[in-house]
């Protein structure tokens, strides 16, 4: 899958060592795009795991910067609990992104749009 949007939030790295002995690094990283149900703001939290990937990302992408990810979706049982994660594989510039404007009004304007 594909997203677009604005990055607002990099945390920092998460770094530590496997049961196996290898070193790991990973990376949550939060976008945000207007294009929710009435342009309203959505936000989607990201992983990267692997330390040359987290490397690049920080190398290349900031707060405030318009990117395109591409990501998997992965679902997770743990004790009859379900657990979603956005893990992002590319993450990229984005071209030709469109600035939309904060939303303003009353609720009464939201109120009167509604589709039911």
């Amino acid at each position: 899958m594909k997203l677009t949007g604005k990055i607002k939030v990099n945390s920092e790295v998460q770094e530590g060592t496997s049961k196996a002995g290898k070193d790991w690094k990973k990376l949550t990283f939060v976008i945000a795009n207007n294009e929710g149900y009435e342009n309203r703001e959505q936000i989607f939290a990201f992983d990267i795991f692997g330390a040359e990937k987290v490397d690049k990302f920080l190398q290349y992408n900031k707060v405030d910067y318009n990117v395109d990810v591409s990501f998997n979706i992965e679902s997770k049982e743990f004790k009859g609990k379900y657990y979603t994660n956005l893990s992002a594989w590319s993450v990229f510039k984005a071209e030709d992104v469109k600035e939309i404007p904060e939303m303003k009004g009353t609720t009464e304007a939201l109120d009167n749009s509604l589709p039911f």
